[in-house]
């Protein structure tokens, strides 16, 4: 029996995401190249990031089956167990027949033929109990936050953090918006293209839904917007419409001077090149000269050529001389704001990775605070929920830095007020400090954090 090319090139990115330490979005976006057939496209996506997303309770539901836990089978037998059980357990629209046989034959293609007894009998087993609660199988008195670990597929210390700052009810929504599939959200670069962008996209098939923050944010659905006219032409652009605010955050004016300290993959980048104008200086810097070349090539489909790019290390001594009237340091982080979208990083952080991250983020805004002009303006900002890399980082800095301070609530609110959708008021992303904040699932958007410092 031939393998169907969505479970070929599913359980191919899960080898390699869980084997190799690859992002499952940079190998899908590999994988799925023009000539793969949307339906193929589309289920390869939802088995790669379900399995994912799903690990820890798919590992809990079949290790009732078997005699040795999942996690210390052999990667290939363990992969083909956990795709068999997500398609039995969540898409419902898949023959359970199909979902068995093909894990049965990755395995025989894996040269793994010994276990496909094995993988046919537990998945077998399994499809017969795959209507029943999760929860029917938690042992009796079950701490709360390995009950929400596992039924909700997080580690149990993410979890225990969380529910210590959140309290049950919100961990549970977090929780929840993690394993729902991410919005595909876009930007819209002119106001005025709205119209033919708008049209072009829905002849393509594809639905739009406005913005929830933005004016300029729409998300889409039902096809592949990378395939269309107005992105293929620079019109729009992939973009989560909380990094879209945090551009928006720094006010850049026509001719400013504005250093972007961690730039790669660049979507904040061309906002602000675009925001400098022609007569103004824009540098974009990242420490990988591959994430720079992936740069420029976005620039040139965006027609984009007033950002200069610059290999350097951000924790280290800056090349430049003169200063910056705005600069964004947009921090390497645990990106727990994002586990809806990168699934993998909720097995791969480890609790004490914390505070090495904290210590690299002052080192980097420390560093990045040197080279602001008087008057200038930094924006501080991660794509995570962890005290740790936010407040905590810039409440440090501060206090080694008297001339530096928070740009008020009141005056944060009145720098974005004009790009905001209506109905949407800045107390919704603003907290009392001006430091803006958004939480996955009551926003709609990856988890962000902004800090605006200025001189005092």
């Amino acid at each position: 029996m031939a393998v169907t090319p969505a479970r070929e090139i599913a359980f191919e990115v899960l080898r390699r995401v869980e084997g190799e330490g690859a992002y499952a979005s940079d190998v899908l976006h590999a994988e799925l190249g023009s000539s793969i057939k949307a339906t193929d496209a589309a289920l390869a996506t939802e088995i790669t990031l379900g399995v994912l997303r799903w690990r820890r309770l798919l590992d809990f539901l079949l290790d009732r089956h078997m005699k040795k836990a999942v996690e210390r089978l052999d990667l290939p037998v363990a992969l083909a167990l956990r795709m068999g059980a997500y398609q039995l357990r969540f898409l419902e629209r898949i023959p359970a027949r199909a979902a068995v046989n093909e894990s049965v034959e990755l395995v025989k293609n894996a040269r793994k033929s010994s276990a496909a007894a094995l993988v046919n009998a537990v998945l077998r087993r399994f499809a017969e109990e795959k209507g029943s609660p999760a929860k029917k199988f938690l042992p009796a008195n079950v701490p709360l936050a390995d009950r929400l670990g596992i039924l909700y597929s997080h580690p149990t210390w993410m979890v225990a953090r969380w529910l210590a700052r959140f309290g049950e009810a919100r961990t549970t929504a977090l929780l929840e918006a993690n394993n729902r599939a991410a919005l595909l959200s876009c930007a819209l670069h002119n106001e005025g293209s709205r119209d033919d962008v708008f049209r072009g996209l829905e002849e393509a098939g594809l639905r739009i839904r406005p913005g929830r923050l933005l004016k300029n944010a729409f998300a889409v659905a039902g096809g592949s917007v990378a395939r269309t006219p107005a992105f293929l032409a620079g019109a729009i652009s992939i973009q989560d419409e909380a990094s879209q605010t945090v551009a928006l955050l720094l006010g850049v004016r026509p001719g400013d001077r504005v250093l972007d300290l961690c730039a790669a993959p660049g979507g904040k980048t061309h906002m602000l090149a675009r925001a400098a104008g022609l007569k103004g200086l824009v540098i974009a810097a990242d420490r990988h000269a591959h994430r720079l070349s992936a740069m420029q090539s976005q620039f040139d489909r965006l027609g984009l050529r007033g950002a200069h790019l610059v290999e350097l290390d951000a924790t280290g001594e800056l090349p430049f001389r003169g200063t910056f009237d705005r600069i964004l340091v947009d921090a390497p982080c645990s990106g727990t704001g994002t586990l809806a979208r990168h699934p993998e990083i909720r097995w791969r952080l480890r609790r004490d990775q914390l505070a090495e991250f904290h210590a690299l983020q002052v080192r980097m805004l420390c560093m990045a605070l040197r080279y602001l002009a008087g008057r200038g303006r930094l924006v501080y900002s991660t794509c995570s929920m962890e005290p740790e890399e936010n407040e905590d980082v810039v409440a440090e800095v501060l206090s080694q830095s008297p001339e530096v301070q928070c740009v008020p609530a009141s005056e944060a609110a009145k720098m974005i007020a004009r790009y905001l959708a209506a109905g949407v008021s800045a107390s919704d992303i603003f907290d009392e400090n001006g430091q803006f904040r958004t939480f996955p699932g009551a926003s709609q958007t990856d988890g962000f954090f902004a800090a605006i410092l200025q001189m005092a």
